[in-house]
């Protein structure tokens, strides 16, 4: 790329200097030869002031004594060269050429103008990405997917086994649709994969490609986005037309909300090049031409922004939903992805599926990847399960920040913030168990107490929510109970904003007050203006925006008042987790409920933990972390 652009910019260098040179008129241009009458230079001859002349054919080019120059046209006169022999003027004659103008004097005199169509011919190759340049603006970019590409099979998908069944379904009647016409049915016109990003959409539509003997192309709906009004129309077009070339054929395409968007959204009206591509698109799908053999298969994780006409019957007659995998899905997923890394025998796929909740296909792909790369950074030969532990641990929470140079009164605060975290979720019953506490800084965060839900939560309860509030405001509720009001930090913002935005939900969304009942408030609408999100609210009246702040107040207030109880009454845990805390940084959820219920020390991570045990032990003592009583 960089002798692409060496070479540009050395014909731009030339381009200047072949303009400059071209309109550039020479300095001496005007005195070099002067034109005179023949008259005079007869004169001039007669005063013996001409020195040299040059004859060709009517043309003299001469010079004077005074070494000037000068050129004249000569009629008809046979004395002249007489004349000039008699005045001893020096005389150089030759014939009369047809002087036309060689090869490469015309590519010289053309060269600038050849170069500027080049370089403009260049520039529009390039904002064209090189598809037939200033007039492959109509061209479509659809991909002929091949096998030597890397076939992907429905054995390469896992977890989403009712996902696969509909597009099995699909395929099958590609390979024998007199299976299905027998009965009278029609192969369906689209199918819309509909997912939260990581799930698996495009690697499904790979495994379509793989299963079926058919042409696959493939194309995102950002390459039909353009800047001139109209190209993105022509391009489905020509797609289509492609298509009934190859038919039965299967189109992908990827984020189609990038071009399927509802017509007429935004604060700035509707954008016409995306709203003329849509409507080209809807018609080619079920207009009057009808495109036999063709289905049209799209992905998308923005059902909600589509266009309702691009998902009536007859154009996306098929909506699969691709989900987050249950357990048995992650576990099958995990076997997909750990065939290529060399596991111990300690590593258990259901033990890890279990501590993945909520996971994607691709973060759990991203898991197993970064616990290979973990033990290849450590020169194993092998993946155990501390490493898979590790990995989750980064991917969930971020990585260690462990040069953070963090003073002993801030390692302190953390500690003891964590703790009222930690303690909280043990005592309340709704409550996730707790993974996993530290105080060593991961991505934004001075510390960190991951829970885990014991299997995948559906719905979430009341109950769960007020609990989940509790245990966000432990963390504040410690510090101020330790410390004092004054000395209290911002720590806690994240835990405060989660915690208003769940109140808020169960009281606006979820109908959980008594006072508001069971109505739905403030129906959030974001509308992109200038590249901007600008959500604005509706259905909500003044008076009733003050009762729900009043509200989502109470449910906050209510679930403090919870946890500030439970941390008084057991002060005394608090200090046991926050010492720990400050002697290993890390605790499991089993060593912290160890602690508290049998009051057995966590176990040593490392010989260097043994050794610094009553250095860390003093330091502790020396700031004063001696259990308080009950405030």
């Amino acid at each position: 790329m960089n002798f692409r652009n060496l070479i540009m910019w050395g014909l731009i260098v030339l381009l200047s200097v072949g303009l400059f040179n071209l309109f550039q008129e020479p300095r001496g241009a005007k005195i070099q030869s002067e034109q005179i009458p023949f008259s005079k230079f007869l004169k001039e001859v007669d005063s013996g002031r001409v020195v040299q002349v040059e004859i060709q054919g009517n043309n003299i080019n001469g010079v004077l004594s005074d070494g000037s120059k000068f050129k004249t046209y000569s009629p008809n006169y046979p004395e002249l060269v007489g004349k000039l022999s008699d005045k001893g003027v020096s005389i150089v004659a030759s014939p009369v050429e047809d002087k036309m103008p060689s090869l490469l004097g015309v590519l010289l005199s053309w060269f600038p103008m050849l170069l500027l169509i080049g370089v403009w011919i260049f520039f529009m190759r390039q904002m064209q990405g090189g598809r037939g340049g200033a007039m492959g603006f109509g061209k479509s970019k659809a991909k002929l997917l091949t096998e030597a590409q890397g076939k992907v099979t429905f054995n390469d998908v896992a977890g989403i086994e009712e996902a696969k069944e509909e597009v099995e379904e699909i395929v099958e009647f590609l390979k024998d649709p007199k299976k299905f016409r027998r009965l009278g049915g029609k192969i369906p016109k689209g199918a819309l994969l509909i997912g939260p990003p990581g799930t698996g959409k495009t690697l499904l539509a790979k495994a379509i490609a793989g299963e079926a003997d058919v042409p696959f192309f493939t194309i995102s709906g950002s390459d039909f986005v353009e800047m001139f009004v109209g190209v993105g129309a022509s391009r489905v077009r020509d797609m289509f037309e492609q298509g009934k070339k190859h038919a039965p054929c299967i189109i992908f395409i990827d984020e189609i909300d990038a071009v399927g968007r509802s017509r007429g959204a935004g604060l700035g009206g509707g954008n016409d090049e995306r709203e003329q591509t849509l409507n080209q698109l809807l018609v080619e799908m079920d207009g009057f031409d009808t495109n036999e053999g063709i289905i049209l298969i799209a992905a998308t994780n923005r059902p909600d922004v589509l266009d309702p006409a691009l998902l009536r019957p007859g154009r996306f007659d098929r909506q699969v939903v691709v989900p987050n995998p249950d357990i048995l899905g992650r576990e099958a997923i995990l076997k997909v992805h750990i065939r290529k890394i060399n596991t111990g025998p300690d590593v258990k796929l259901r033990t890890i599926a279990r501590g993945t909740p909520g996971f994607s296909g691709a973060d759990l792909a991203n898991l197993i990847n970064e616990s290979a790369l973990l033990a290849a950074r450590k020169n194993k030969r092998v993946v155990t399960m501390s490493d898979v532990e590790e990995a989750k641990d980064k991917v969930m929470m971020g990585a260690e920040r462990r040069s953070m140079v963090m003073s002993e009164e801030e390692k302190k605060l953390t500690a003891y913030h964590e703790g009222g975290h930690a303690i909280v979720a043990l005592n309340e019953k709704a409550s996730d168990p707790i993974h996993k506490a530290t105080i060593i800084p991961r991505g934004r965060a001075l510390g960190m107490v991951m829970r885990l839900p014991e299997r995948d939560q559906l719905s979430v309860t009341r109950e769960k929510m007020y609990s989940d509030i509790a245990v966000a405001m432990g963390g504040r509720i410690a510090e101020e109970l330790i410390f004092g009001y004054e000395k209290i930090t911002s720590g806690a913002s994240s835990d405060i904003d989660m915690a208003t935005k769940m109140a808020k939900n169960m009281v606006t969304r979820y109908g959980m007050s008594k006072d508001l009942g069971t109505v739905a408030y403030g129906e959030n609408e974001e509308e992109v203006f200038l590249g901007r999100s600008i959500a604005r609210q509706q259905n909500m009246s003044e008076e009733t925006a003050k009762k729900v702040d009043a509200e989502v107040k109470k449910i906050i207030d209510t679930s403090y008042e919870r946890a500030k109880k439970v941390l008084t009454e057991k002060i005394d845990d608090l200090h046991k987790i926050a010492k720990a805390l400050l002697v290993y940084e890390t605790l499991s959820g089993d060593e912290i409920r160890d602690l508290i219920l049998k009051n057995i020390q966590p176990a040593k991570l490392s010989k260097k933990e043994e050794e610094s045990e009553d250095k860390a032990s003093s330091a502790i003592d020396s700031i004063g972390l001696k259990p308080k009583p009950a405030l």
